[in-house]
C-alpha cells in the first residue's frame, strides 16, 4: 500500500475517532447541569444511599474540562479538591473549563449533635451552585456526611463566617480550598501493600482467638450423657464441648429440623463420619449468640429457601432491609445470627440453598469448610454469605452453587486461600456488595460467569494474588482507590475488567483471554503499570471516552508483540505502544502490522497526536512499554500446558485447572499446594 495513501486514511481515523473530545476552549462559559447527568466520584453506593435514607446533605460539584467529553460531577468538595492534585489529573483530563460547587447561602441549614449535615426545608435535594472561585468554604466545621467532613460553599462570605461562628471551622477561597489535601483519594502501591500485610494479621488473630474454642474441656458427649444432640447442647454448661461420635444424627430440636445453640458451646465431631441430618426445612445448626464452634462435622437436609419474607428483625427502617431479608436469612446448613467470635471449621455442607451464612456477627471465621451446591446456579445460592459481619473466610472449597462468598456492608472481611469451581456455571466466586476495604487473596476461580465481582461503588478493596481460569471475566472491580494486583487471569473471555476509579492495577498476569483488560470506567484515573499481558486474542478494549496512559514514573506495562527495542537498555521500548490502536492491537496476528507500525508515517502521526490536543487517541496508551515481562516465571506457567501453574502468594498456593474439579467434590477436599515464587 502507497505510504501517502496510508497517513491520509489514518489521518482521517484519527481525526473521527478524538473529534467529541474537542472542546472549544473560546466558547461561552458552560452553565451548571443537573447533577444526576454526569459522571460521578467520590462517595460509596452505601454512603449515597445512607445520606438519602437519613437526610443528610452531601455538598457537590461539577467540572468541565477542555479534554474530556463529559461533565464530571463530585460527592464532596474534598473528594474534588484531592483528585485536582493527584498527579497525572491534568494529563487525563486537560484544563478544568468552569468548576461549580454548590451554593447554600439561601439554605435553612442545620447540624445536628451528631454532627450530621441537613437542610431543613429540603434535605437531600437541595441544587444551588456557584463558580468554585467565586465561593467562600467552611472548612474544618462539625458537619459531617456519611463520606467524612463536609467541606461547605457559599456564594455569600458573610453567610459562611455565620454558619463558622456556630458550627466551628474557617472561611477559605478556592484556592485554599485545592491547595490542601483531604485524604481522600487512593493510596500509594506502597501504602496498599502495608494495608494487605495487616488485613492479613487482622485475620490471622481472628483465626487464633476463634481456633482457641476448640480447647474447651468435653462436657457431654452424645450417646453416652444424652440421648440426643438437643438434649446434649441443653445439659452442657456454657463454655464447654459437645462431643458427637461417629454416626447419623437427625436434627429436630423444635420440629423444624432445626438445631439452636444459644448459649457459648463447642459442638464437634468425628470429621465426615459425624453426619447431623436436617429434614429439608430451614438451616441445620443456628447460634444465636457469641463464641460458638461448630467444627469437624457433615451435614446435609437443608431447607432450599433463600429468604424469610416473615422474620422479624430490628432492622426494619435500615435502607437495606429488604436487601437483609432476601439474601440474609436463608437456609444454611450453618447459621451465626448475632453470634460474634464463633468458628466453623472443617465442616462439610450439601445444600440446596446457602452453606453458611453470617449475619451480624462480628470477628467469625469460617476455616476449613467444603461446600457442595446445586449443579446449575440458578437453582442454589451461596457457599458463605456474610452480611453485616467483618469475618475471615478462608481454605474452604465451593462446588457449584451460586456465588462462593457473597458479602454484604461487611467491610473489612477477609476472603483468602479458597477454591471456587463452577461445575454447573457459578455465577461468581467472590461477590462483593457494599463492601469497603476487603481484603480477596489468594483465591482459585474456574468455570465461573466472573471470578472476583466488585460492585455498587465501594472503596479501598485490596484484590490480590486470586488465579482465575476458564470464566467469562477473571476479575472486575468497581468504586473506587482499590488494589488489585498479582492476580492471575488466564482462558477466560475478559481477564479484568476495571470500571474503577483512581485504582492501581499492577503486577497482573493476563494471559490466552479473548480479552485481555476490558478498561470499562469512563474516569480515566485508574494507574495501570507493571502488568503482563501475553497471548490474548485482544490485548485491551476500551469505552468511548477519555485517553487512559497506563505509564508511570517511566515505565508501563509488557506487551508481547509490541514493536520497538531496548536501545536504551532500561528495559523499556523505544516508541509507545497503543493496544486498543487500529494498528498497534493487529501487530501479534496480522501480517504486515509489524511493519507498518514501525513506519515513518505512522511515527509522524504519533508526534502530532501528541503536539495537537485535539488528535488524542481514545483508548489506551502505554508511554513506556517494558521489553520483558516483569513476573516471567508465572507468565511461563500459567501459559504452560496442562493448566497446572500454581498461583504466586506470599503464603500458600493452589493448583489449577479442570482436573481438579472431581477431586474438589469430594468432601473436605481443600486442594492447598506450596508456594511457588517468581524465578
Amino acid at each position: 500500500m502507497n505510504p501517502k495513501r496510508v497517513l491520509a486514511v489514518l489521518f482521517a481515523v484519527l481525526l473521527v475517532s478524538s473529534a467529541s473530545f474537542v472542546v472549544d476552549v473560546g466558547a461561552d462559559r458552560p452553565a451548571p447541569v443537573p447533577f444526576e447527568d454526569t459522571i460521578t466520584m467520590g462517595m460509596t453506593a452505601a454512603a449515597t444511599v445512607q445520606a438519602e435514607e437519613r437526610g443528610v446533605e452531601v455538598p457537590r460539584a461539577e467540572v468541565f474540562y477542555s479534554q474530556y467529553r463529559y461533565v464530571v460531577g463530585y460527592h464532596g468538595v474534598a473528594s474534588l479538591a484531592d483528585e485536582l492534585g493527584r498527579e497525572g489529573h491534568a494529563r487525563q483530563f486537560g484544563t478544568p473549563l468552569a468548576i461549580y460547587v454548590s451554593d447554600y447561602a439561601n439554605a435553612d441549614l442545620n447540624v445536628t449533635d451528631e454532627g450530621l449535615f441537613r437542610i431543613s426545608d429540603a434535605p437531600s435535594t437541595y441544587e444551588g451552585w456557584v463558580a468554585a472561585e467565586d465561593a467562600h468554604f467552611v472548612v474544618g466545621s462539625r458537619a459531617r456526611t456519611p463520606a467524612g467532613e463536609a467541606v461547605v460553599p457559599f456564594s455569600d462570605r458573610s453567610v459562611a463566617e455565620s454558619f463558622a461562628a456556630e458550627h466551628g471551622g474557617t472561611v477559605r477561597d478556592w484556592d485554599a480550598v485545592r491547595s490542601n489535601s483531604f485524604d481522600t483519594g487512593a493510596a500509594t502501591g506502597e501504602a496498599f501493600r502495608a494495608e494487605v500485610r495487616a488485613q492479613h494479621e487482622w485475620a490471622d488473630r481472628q483465626v487464633a482467638n476463634a481456633t482457641a474454642l476448640l480447647d474447651r474441656p468435653v462436657s457431654v458427649v452424645v450417646g453416652e450423657d444424652a440421648p440426643t444432640l438437643p438434649a446434649a447442647v441443653e445439659a452442657a454448661p456454657p463454655n464447654t464441648t459437645v462431643r458427637v461420635p461417629a454416626g447419623t444424627y437427625d436434627v429436630n430440636a423444635t420440629g423444624d429440623g432445626s438445631l439452636t445453640v444459644d448459649k457459648p458451646l463447642t459442638l464437634r465431631g468425628a470429621g465426615n463420619d459425624t453426619h447431623l441430618r436436617g429434614d429439608g426445612n430451614g438451616s441445620v445448626v443456628t447460634a444465636t449468640t457469641g463464641r460458638v464452634a461448630v467444627a469437624d462435622i457433615r451435614i446435609s437436609g437443608v431447607g432450599d429457601t433463600f429468604s424469610d419474607e416473615n422474620v422479624s428483625t430490628d432492622q426494619g427502617d435500615a435502607w437495606d432491609y429488604r436487601v437483609q431479608l432476601g439474601y440474609g436469612y436463608g437456609d444454611a446448613g450453618v447459621t451465626l445470627d448475632s453470634a460474634n467470635g464463633s468458628l466453623v471449621r472443617n465442616v462439610s455442607v450439601d445444600t440446596p440453598a446457602n452453606g453458611v451464612v453470617v449475619r451480624w456477627s462480628e470477628n467469625a471465621v469460617v476455616d476449613g469448610v467444603t461446600v457442595n451446591g446445586s449443579d446449575d446456579w440458578t437453582d442454589g445460592f451461596m457457599g458463605v454469605m456474610v452480611m453485616r459481619s467483618r469475618t475471615v473466610v478462608q481454605n474452604s472449597t465451593f462446588v457449584g452453587g451460586r456465588d462462593g462468598v457473597y458479602t454484604h456492608l461487611s467491610d473489612g472481611l477477609v476472603v483468602r486461600d479458597n477454591r471456587m469451581v463452577g461445575e454447573g456455571g457459578m455465577r461468581f466466586g467472590v461477590h462483593e456488595m457494599y463492601t469497603s476495604d476487603a481484603l480477596v487473596a489468594d483465591n482459585a476461580v474456574t468455570g465461573a460467569s466472573t471470578g472476583v465481582v466488585v460492585m455498587t461503588r465501594p472503596n479501598g478493596n485490596l484484590v490480590v494474588g486470586n488465579h482465575v481460569r476458564d470464566s467469562y471475566a477473571g476479575v472486575n472491580v468497581a468504586g473506587r482507590a482499590s488494589y488489585v494486583a498479582e492476580n492471575v487471569v488466564v482462558d477466560n473471555h475478559y481477564g479484568l475488567e476495571a470500571p474503577s476509579q483512581t485504582s492501581i492495577y499492577e503486577r497482573n498476569v493476563v494471559v490466552e483471554n479473548d480479552i485481555g483488560f476490558r478498561a470499562s470506567s469512563l474516569i480515566p484515573t485508574n494507574r495501570v503499570v507493571e502488568n503482563d499481558f501475553v497471548d490474548n486474542d485482544r490485548y485491551v478494549t476500551a469505552s468511548l471516552g477519555p485517553l487512559r496512559v497506563w505509564t508511570a514514573d517511566g515505565r508501563g506495562n509488557y506487551w508481547d508483540d509490541a514493536p520497538g527495542s531496548d536501545a536504551g537498555g532500561d528495559g523499556v521500548l523505544d516508541r509507545p505502544f497503543q493496544p486498543s490502536g487500529p494498528v498497534d492491537s493487529r501487530v501479534g496476528d496480522t501480517p504486515g502490522a509489524a511493519t507498518l507500525a514501525n513506519s515513518p508515517s505512522l511515527t509522524a502521526i504519533r508526534a502530532l497526536q501528541g503536539a495537537v490536543p485535539g488528535l488524542r487517541p481514545t483508548g489506551v496508551v502505554d508511554e513506556a512499554p517494558l521489553a520483558d515481562p516483569v513476573r516471567p516465571a508465572v507468565v511461563d506457567r500459567a501459559a504452560g500446558a496442562n493448566g497446572t501453574e500454581t498461583t504466586e502468594t506470599d503464603a500458600t498456593a493452589v493448583p489449577d485447572g479442570d482436573a481438579n474439579a472431581t477431586e474438589m467434590t469430594a468432601v473436605g477436599a481443600t486442594g492447598i499446594a506450596p508456594m511457588e515464587g517468581d524465578a
